[in-house]
Order: C-alpha cells, then sequence, then structure tokens
C-alpha cells in the first residue's frame, strides 16, 4: 500500500545522497561478530533508502519495506552480482529486527560485498532517472 504525493526529484537526490553517506561510514566498521547486527542493518537500510528514492521521485510514500526494494529489483542495471540478492538481506534483516536472530561475521561480509557488487551501479541508474 502506498500514498500519492507530488513528485519530488529533489527529496529523492538527497536521500540518495544520505545513503551514500551511511554506507562510506558502514564500510569502514571492522567487521566481526559483534559488528555483523550492525553492518548489515546499515547496509539493508541504504538500499531500502534508494528504493524510496525512487518512490519519491514519482510521488509515492511508501508505507513498507517491501516496496521500495521491490522498485530497485525492477532496475534494469548490471551488477557484479543478482540484486535479488537484497530482498535476501531484507529477509535477514527483518529476522534481525523481529526475530532475534544474531548474524555472523561472514553474513556482513557477504552483505558488504553485495553493497559494494550492486549500491554504486544502483545508484547511478537512479541519479541517471532523475536527471536533476
Amino acid at each position: 500500500m502506498s500514498i500519492q504525493k507530488h513528485p519530488d526529484k529533489k527529496n529523492a537526490l538527497s536521500i540518495i545522497q544520505a545513503a551514500e553517506r551511511e554506507l562510506l561510514y558502514t564500510f569502514q566498521l571492522q567487521i566481526t561478530d559483534e559488528s555483523a547486527f550492525n553492518i548489515i542493518r546499515n547496509i539493508y537500510e541504504c538500499f531500502r533508502m534508494l528504493g524510496d528514492a525512487l518512490l519519491v521521485s514519482k510521488g509515492v510514500v511508501s508505507e513498507d519495506h517491501v516496496q521500495p526494494i521491490r522498485e530497485l529489483l525492477n532496475i534494469a542495471v548490471h551488477t557484479d552480482r543478482p540484486i535479488g540478492l537484497i530482498d535476501s538481506l531484507r529477509k535477514v534483516r527483518h529476522n534481525i529486527n523481529y526475530y532475534g536472530y544474531i548474524p555472523s561475521k561472514s553474513e556482513a561480509d557477504d552483505a558488504i560485498s553485495l553493497a559494494k557488487a550492486c549500491f554504486p551501479q544502483l545508484a547511478k541508474c537512479i541519479k541517471k532517472k532523475l536527471a536533476i
């Protein structure tokens, strides 16, 4: 379910820039079993923000996390890893937040690998779509 608003490309760009800053910060964190929780949640949130930026640029306000991720999965872009894995990351984050799942260092390593393989290409593609 979503709410219609006025399309806002400038706000969408601001959301993308915030996601890029947060991702750069997250890449600086030391990867351990203890930090895996925050690393995975942060990386997921950065991808979600990209999806939100697309929705905001269309004048859509999402009421859940599925719709922004679905927006990303519909982008035709070449990445080094399948973008469908972003939805798997969403499910891991959901388990962390709502079921007390404790991720491992290797899961954080995988999330970082996914972010490095997909995030820059997605962000670039979305910025091109915005063409402010």
